[in-house]
């Protein structure tokens, strides 16, 4: 007995389901790679950021506000947009930038893009405003380091060097490599 045509067009939209369900199934299972706590991908976003640390004593030391924030699961870090670091301390101190990424215990804080770190005036010390494109800031310690080109700019004087490290407790920064800068002597 021969198959017509009739008794074919079943069976072959069967075999077409079939593969159909087979290309579903294996389109939509999770392979490795796939596995979302393998991925980099966001489980929330928060706008409007105001996130306040105090120390043991309850007094406030810095404040860290940000557009958004969005956190990733994988490994538990942050990405915020437009950070605003503000030191409550004898010598205030004020970290900015247009990105900033967080650490899983939110100890560390990576600056990047147009990052802005300012000493406010402290007695007869003139403010400071020091400019790089990154920067790494440890809140908790009022420390920050990088390794990129950075200019300093206080009362008239200029300085320009490669990497820096900044105590905002003592105001001291060091500036790394070659340093270039002109000096302006203002006398009170």
């Amino acid at each position: 007995m021969r198959p017509t045509s009739a008794g074919l067009f079943p069976l072959l939209v069967l075999i077409l389901l079939a593969g159909l369900t087979f290309w579903l199934q294996r389109a939509t299972e999770e392979s490795p790679t796939g596995n979302g706590k393998l991925r980099h991908d966001p489980d929330y976003f928060v706008d409007q950021v105001n996130y306040r640390h105090y120390d043991a004593t309850g007094m406030l030391r810095h404040t860290l506000y940000a557009a958004q924030l969005v956190h990733f699961p994988d490994d538990d870090t942050a990405e915020v947009t437009e950070p605003k670091i503000v030191y409550i301390t004898d010598s205030a101190m004020v970290a900015t930038a247009n990105r900033g990424y967080l650490d899983k215990e939110g100890k560390h804080v990576r600056l990047t893009d147009n990052v802005r770190l300012v000493h406010a005036p402290v007695g007869s010390a003139a403010e400071t405003v020091i400019t790089t494109s990154t920067l790494d800031v440890v809140p908790d310690d009022h420390y920050a380091h990088t390794n990129a080109p950075v200019r300093i700019v206080q009362d008239g004087s200029v300085l320009t060097g490669v990497g820096l490290e900044a105590n905002g407790l003592s105001r001291i920064s060091v500036l790394g490599g070659r340093v270039h800068g002109i000096l302006e002597s203002h006398h009170r």
